[in-house]
């Protein structure tokens, strides 16, 4: 099956970053860089993993939040989208991707347990 020409050039777009895996998920498309979830295509838009540390950069360089509609209320993903200029060139890309890869990885650490009551 051939790649969709947009995924292809963000797979491209990452590529600098680690080994990207690009599967297809939700109508869209899913990144994995290094086996951590960093990326979503849905309707020819590239979003980003985000976390309470990099989410303000996305909004302050005007991104936009991945939003949907569930049972008639709207919800929101941790994903953004880049600023317009990062999808020139990997360069460009790479302090993005940088902050994807960051949230992905604090997605994963472990949560602190809940102590146990008696």
């Amino acid at each position: 099956m051939r790649e969709d020409p947009f995924a292809q050039h963000c797979r491209e777009l990452l590529a600098p970053l680690g080994a990207v895996r690009v599967r297809r998920m939700f109508g869209g498309h899913g990144f994995d860089i290094d086996g951590l979830f960093v990326a979503l295509i849905l309707d020819e838009q590239l979003y980003l993993k985000t976390c309470a540390a990099t989410e303000p950069d996305f909004e302050a360089a005007g991104g936009e939040p991945f939003r949907y509609q569930r049972a008639g209320k709207p919800m929101r993903l941790g994903f953004w989208t880049p600023p317009a200029e990062a999808l020139d060139a990997p360069e460009a890309m790479r302090p993005w991707a940088q902050r994807a890869l960051q949230a992905a990885l604090a997605a994963r650490a472990p949560k602190p347990r809940a102590p146990r009551r008696r």
